[in-house]
Formats: C-alpha cells, sequence, structure tokens
C-alpha cells in the first residue's frame, strides 16, 4: 500500500513539472511575440508618419506644380497629413500669407516685394524663399491666327502698350483688323513680371481683358480670332488644342518656348523667370508636417517640373536649398 501511494506521488509530481514546462514554454513563446510585434511597431516608427493640415495659397502660374506635389505628398508620403492648395494668385496669397495664423506657404511667381518683406518683419513672421521651377512667359493667340505665327520683343510691346491697335499696322499684308489683348489682372505675379520686365514698367493698354482665372483666359483666346495674351507656359502646354504659341524674336530669330529653350541662360531667356513658393520659418519650426513638406518640395519637385510645364532647377541649386533649409531644425 505505501509503495503505490508514493508510485501515485511521483505520478503527480511528474505531472505537476510537465505543467510547469509547457507553461513555461508558452510564456517564453508569447513574450517572443510581443517582442516581436515590439520591433515592427518601432520599424513601422522609423517612417515617422505624420499628421495635421498644411495650408497653401499664391500663384495661380505656380499651382499646377504644387497641386501635383501635394497629390503625390498626400498619397505616397504621409497619408494623414492634409495638404491643401489654393490659388488666389501671388499678390492676394501674400497678404494670406503675412497675417496672424496666416498660410504655411505662399506661392509666387515674382519675387517677395519690400513692402511685404516688412510686413513680415512687423509680424514676427520668418520668411524662406525657395525656388522651385524656372517658367517661360507665353505669348498666344487664336488657333485661326496664321499670320501672326513670330513678333519681336518691341512688336509685343507696341501691341499691348497699345501703340498698334490693328494687324495691318505691324504688317500690311496682314488683317485690317483691332488685336484684342488679354491677360491675367494685377493679383498675379505673371501680370506684375509682364509689366515690369516687358514692358519695362509702362502701363498696359486699358481695353487689355485682364482675367483672375487662367482657364478664362484659354478660353476667351480659343475664342476671339483676333486675340493675343499672355500666360505661363504650362497652361500654354496643356491647352495646346485651344491656343498657339507665338515665337519671339529676340535679335537672333524667334524661338517658341519649349522645355528645351527655357532657362536663364537659354534661348528664350528674356521671356524666362524663376517661380517660388516661400515657407513661413516660424509655422515649419513648430509644425512636423510642415518642415516635411517643405523638404519633399526641394526633393521632388524637378520630377514633377517637367510634367506640369516648368523647366527644372540645376541639381546644385536644390541641394543649397535643402542645405539652407535642414538647417532651421
Amino acid at each position: 500500500m505505501k509503495f503505490k501511494k508514493y508510485l501515485m506521488f511521483l505520478v503527480v509530481v511528474g505531472l505537476v513539472l510537465f505543467l510547469a514546462a509547457c507553461g513555461g514554454a508558452e510564456e517564453e513563446s508569447n513574450t517572443e511575440g510581443t517582442e516581436s510585434e515590439e520591433n515592427t511597431s518601432g520599424e513601422e516608427g522609423a517612417f515617422s508618419e505624420l499628421e495635421g493640415n498644411i495650408a497653401i495659397d499664391g500663384s495661380g502660374t505656380v499651382y499646377p506644380l504644387m497641386s501635383r506635389l501635394a497629390e503625390e505628398y498626400m498619397v505616397n508620403e504621409q497619408p494623414n497629413v492634409s495638404v491643401e492648395v489654393s490659388r488666389a494668385g501671388t499678390s492676394a496669397g501674400f497678404k494670406k500669407f503675412l497675417a496672424e495664423g496666416g498660410t504655411d506657404f505662399n506661392n509666387a511667381s515674382r519675387e517677395i516685394k519690400e513692402e511685404e518683406q516688412a510686413k513680415a518683419d512687423e509680424l514676427g513672421i520668418e520668411v524662406m524663399e525657395l525656388k522651385v521651377a524656372l517658367d517661360g512667359l507665353t505669348i498666344v493667340v487664336n488657333p485661326e491666327n496664321d499670320f501672326a505665327t513670330e513678333l519681336t520683343e518691341d512688336q509685343v510691346k507696341d501691341i499691348f502698350l497699345g501703340n498698334v491697335t490693328k494687324w495691318s499696322e505691324i504688317n500690311p499684308d496682314w488683317p485690317d483688323e483691332e488685336i484684342q489683348t488679354y491677360g491675367p489682372n494685377e493679383n498675379h505675379g505673371t501680370y506684375e513680371f509682364f509689366y515690369e520686365n516687358i514692358l519695362e514698367e509702362q502701363d498696359l493698354v486699358g481695353t487689355t481683358n485682364l482675367q483672375q482665372d487662367y482657364s478664362t483666359l484659354v478660353t476667351l483666346v480659343a475664342e476671339d480670332v483676333n486675340a493675343i495674351g499672355f500666360f505661363g507656359f504650362g497652361y500654354y502646354d496643356s491647352n495646346q488644342d485651344k491656343v498657339k504659341a507665338v515665337g519671339i524674336d529676340f535679335g537672333e530669330g524667334a524661338v517658341v518656348p519649349s522645355l528645351d529653350t527655357i532657362g536663364e541662360e537659354g534661348p528664350y531667356a528674356n521671356y524666362t523667370r524663376p517661380v517660388f513658393t516661400y515657407l513661413n520659418v516660424n509655422n515649419a519650426k513648430e509644425k512636423p508636417q510642415v518642415f516635411d513638406y517643405a523638404t519633399y518640395i526641394l526633393e521632388s519637385m524637378n520630377d514633377f517640373a517637367g510634367k506640369t510645364g516648368f523647366a527644372p532647377i540645376p541639381e546644385e541649386e536644390v541641394q543649397a536649398q535643402l542645405e539652407e533649409l535642414q538647417a532651421i531644425n
């Protein structure tokens, strides 16, 4: 009887030890699983997922490039960040940018003015200029216009200053019809570039039809056989079925704007201009998504410049801007 009790004792002890071993193994397995999940979580954390909003306004000319960058960023980089891009025009955009609680970026088809920089200083807003692409100001006519396919710089000036009012005054073989001029209004940096650089600060002829919306300009020129207008190359490039680009003779034969001719030292240099986005540095320091998006712009803008009607910035300039941006963080 004692022997049987002893055997029973051994069986119970063995069972206890077996169950303890199984429990320990399961706990170890669970611990390993937890560690694995923690490691995976750590790897995902390295992605630096961000969230929040980014507000951008300004130039209608720069809008196609910046809206494409915003779309790519939200889809492929930071899906929890909302980037809203509007196009009030360069000057109107600066008013929103230079205000309490203003936008994070202002796209501009001209450099910031002294009075705008003074306003920023007054508000304590540190501003950083980011040069994002090169644009070629493009003179366009109606597709049925088969005579004014080439103009000199002086002829363009004479048309938009009102020194000539009929096509026949430029060339007697051209129609004896009134020229109708079109362009973007004063809210746009394109207007200011045309006024300052092309017309040398002389006023456009008073009959010029000035518009806020670029798509409206395209439509107006497309519907008026005697129309001539101006806007950025990107809007011409995406509407070649509706308007025709005029070749400009800068003294060595007519040059038609293209991604190959646009450039600060290229054959279309006289009508080439840099375009920008201006960063509110204060916001970039306070909101990680704003700094991250500014970095993304500089790293990606040349990939999408040509696809949206702009010539790219030289790579050495891109790197110099990236270094300046990184220094603020």
